[in-house]
């Protein structure tokens, strides 16, 4: 005992005894759960590639894409913010899709021949717009185009191998269209006019498709089917779906005034 006395400890703060606990166990705590959603969200990456996938020629390294979006993943849980009241789910699949589509700029899958039949059919497209505005069907367009219907579909289907790029997925204000624009990401009130007209401009569009292009495009992005399951509701085979995929795509696009 020393002169002192026997030693004595103040009394602990409950509040700063609290924070040492949260401070101890927060680490591995939020590691566990990032752990978690990466596990629990990994078919997600597998699926969004799968879907990219059916825009690309067969000898795509899809492993590429699937590192690619896997990253994208662990990035996403590392980052959510569960305080914002925002599904991880809807918030992966955007990091995911970002991450693939980045992965795919880097490459190049159209050919210096398809531009020039592409761009030949963006002519004919324009040249053969009746008085009223009415688009030209398939084989008027070919036909002016100078190519084959077969060619036609061919070449609309190699130009979605680039074109997809950007309008691939979902808008946010209009589940079933393609996103053809910009993501809202809180613009000025100039910018959320302008995207409000552009998705009625879509929406409109989307209307005026022939019967099975517009089925084909809202069973694509509304119902999340893929080619084959699409094929088998419109009761065509999986390369007629293919096509008539390319075809909306182009017209809407050129309606848009987005494919260049």
């Amino acid at each position: 005992m020393s002169a002192h006395g026997p030693k004595t400890h103040a009394p602990a703060d409950p509040e700063a005894l609290r924070a040492r606990i949260r401070q101890a166990y927060d680490q591995p705590s939020r590691a566990l759960a990032e752990e978690k959603l990466i596990l629990d969200h990994l078919p997600m990456v597998r699926h969004i590639v799968q879907k990219v996938a059916a825009h690309l020629p067969p000898s795509t390294d899809t492993e590429d894409l699937i590192s690619a979006g896997t990253l994208g993943l662990v990035h996403a849980a590392k980052q959510f913010d569960a305080s914002r009241r925002t599904e991880f789910s809807t918030y992966a699949y955007i990091r995911i899709r970002g991450a693939v589509i980045d992965e795919l700029r880097q490459r190049s899958f159209v050919s210096p021949g398809v531009h020039q039949r592409v761009r030949a059919i963006q002519k004919a497209w324009r040249e053969c717009l009746g008085p009223d505005g009415r688009p030209p069907d398939d084989e008027e367009l070919a036909r002016a185009a100078g190519l084959s219907l077969e060619q036609l579909y061919r070449t609309l289907e190699e130009a979605r191998n680039q074109h997809f790029l950007s309008i691939h997925g979902l808008t946010e204000d209009a589940p079933a269209l393609p996103a053809f624009l910009p993501p809202d990401q809180g613009p000025t009130p100039d910018q959320q006019l302008q995207r409000k007209e552009l998705i009625e401009a879509l929406a409109r569009a989307i209307r005026e498709l022939p019967e099975k292009e517009r089925k084909t495009i809202l069973l694509y992005y509304e119902r999340d089917l893929n080619m084959k399951e699409t094929a088998e509701v419109l009761h065509v085979t999986e390369s007629r779906v293919s096509q008539l995929h390319a075809s909306a795509l182009f017209k809407l696009s050129m309606k848009l005034g987005s494919l260049t």
